[in-house]
């Protein structure tokens, strides 16, 4: 009988809803254990749990907000206990201010965006790395970041700052990436496109998918198990040699 101690770890920051919990299902019927953090939504998460058990795995909610240093601590030391190990690390967890031009941005919201768009992954990759590293007697992992791909395009008129936080995202990818290449952990960058979540509403505009969809070569929007696809391709044995490296799910836009 498989010693269920010995399963792989995954933990999905923002995982109760959209990609994140799209993710878990998937991580879970890939045989990973899972944990998912949350901010405000305990019966979304506790669902997304209930799902992973119901795949025979173990599923943990975590209630953090990943720009706070104090509480991304507790969520690894929750880690620790309930499972003793973490293989992937899902840096998913973004918010999104209502769409806007620039001068009208407001300071704390700029704050809050690079707050946990690009600070809180980084805050998070530290307790992973501590936990992970052949420099700590880790056994390796992989982080995986959650990008966007407006920090290709910009998202003039929509919100800069969200974009300019993602693109700081990649930048920090590119860096950890060489850093940790030889501590046995792979760092890469996943970029969805215009996907179907409830991510859109936070921007003002709850049908921007099919408002935009023309716009997509493929001529639609993204479902979220399309990305959660990819996050599990390259967490997986499959992606051993890739690190460093930028994964489009855009439809081709």
């Amino acid at each position: 009988m498989e010693d269920v101690s010995q399963a792989p770890v995954m933990l999905i920051t923002g995982g109760s809803r959209g990609v994140g919990a799209a993710t878990a299902r998937l991580a879970a019927a890939s045989g990973y254990d899972v944990a998912i953090s949350y901010v405000a939504d305990e019966s979304a998460a506790l669902a997304v749990v209930t799902e992973v058990e119901a795949l025979g795995r173990r599923g943990l909610a975590i209630r953090a907000d990943n720009a706070d240093p104090e509480q991304v601590t507790q969520m690894f030391s929750a880690i620790d206990q309930t499972f003793g190990r973490i293989d992937v690390l899902v840096n998913n967890a973004g918010v999104l201010g209502p769409q806007s031009r620039l001068e009208d941005l407001g300071f704390e919201r700029m704050q809050r965006i690079f707050a946990v768009n690009a600070i809180g992954p980084m805050l998070c990759a530290q307790q992973a790395i501590r936990r992970m590293a052949h420099r700590y007697n880790g056994r390796g992992g992989s982080i995986i970041n959650i990008s966007s791909a407006s920090a290709r395009l910009g998202s003039p008129n929509e919100y800069v700052d969200y974009a300019a936080s993602k693109g700081a995202l990649e930048t920090f990818t590119i860096g950890l990436s060489k850093e940790v290449a030889r501590e046995g952990i792979r760092v890469n960058c996943i970029r969805p496109g215009h996907i179907y979540t409830d991510m859109h509403a936070s921007g003002g505009e709850p049908d921007r998918v099919n408002r935009v969809k023309d716009s997509i070569p493929m001529g639609r929007g993204g479902q979220p198990v399309e990305v959660a696809r990819a996050i599990l391709w390259l967490a997986s044995e499959e992606a051993s040699f890739i690190t460093g490296t930028f994964l489009d799910v855009t439809g081709g836009k």
